[in-house]
């Protein structure tokens, strides 16, 4: 009896540590897809604004527009007075928003896309534009744009140096760059009409700061953001 008893037990023991067993049936976490850049829409890219609706003589309210991206709970909108460097970010879940804003002034402007479920974020395109004010004769030339060597990158020590230029009345004159291996440059490198310097011979292994001032023919002038790359 008593071995038909431990029989027993046995058996109802293997058949808990059986039915305890792992479930390989348990699905998956779901997958949370990144959110994807928005694409922009008004104000247009390196054109002059309209005044929107004039509120003083010092400020205007203009729509920022863009259009719905993928993956994306909410927005922020990061606006950037190019005369001051001030930026300022704001947050919205529509695709619209207007701002109070200086006029006679050029902005630049981007859109981040950000998801309630995942961390990344993704970045729209960099826009500048210019606000209208009162009539003037001329317009502030728009800050250079890098295109090479890229801004943190790893090149040659014999490098070309190209950014893009663009005004309003079409009519820059010149553009001085300057270039050290200091992270504020005070060296004027060369003044040129061209968008482009090629064949720069550079110490190697070296960190290098450079940024484009650009001169329009009434003397107006903007300064680009300080740009940066590394020689091998």
């Amino acid at each position: 009896m008593k071995n038909l008893f431990k029989i027993t037990v046995l058996f109802f023991s293997l058949t808990i540590v059986s039915c305890g067993g792992s479930n390989d049936d348990t699905p998956p976490p779901p997958v949370v897809e990144n959110p994807t850049a928005a694409d922009l829409v008004l104000p247009l890219k390196n054109e002059e604004c309209n005044q929107g609706n004039i509120i003083s003589e010092t400020l205007s309210r203009v729509k920022f527009e863009w259009n719905k991206s993928e993956n994306t709970d909410k927005y922020t909108l990061v606006l950037k007075n190019l005369s001051t460097n001030e930026t300022t970010e704001t947050n919205t879940s529509s695709t619209t928003i207007s701002q109070n804003i200086a006029r006679g002034t050029s902005f630049s402007w981007k859109i981040i896309s950000i998801s309630n479920s995942n961390s990344t974020t993704a970045t729209s395109e960099t826009w500048n534009f210019f606000n209208a004010g009162k009539p003037v004769e001329n317009y502030i030339p728009f800050p250079a744009e890098v295109v090479s060597p890229p801004m943190g990158g790893l090149t040659d020590y014999v490098v070309t140096l190209k950014w893009n230029g663009s005004d309003i009345d079409n009519d820059i004159d010149k553009y001085e760059v300057y270039l050290d291996v200091n992270s504020t440059p005070t060296t004027l490198f060369e003044t040129t009409t061209n968008t482009t310097i090629q064949n720069v011979s550079l110490n190697t292994n070296t960190v290098y700061y450079w940024y484009v001032k650009t001169i329009d023919k009434h003397g107006n002038s903007s300064i680009s953001p300080t740009f940066e790359f590394t020689t091998k």
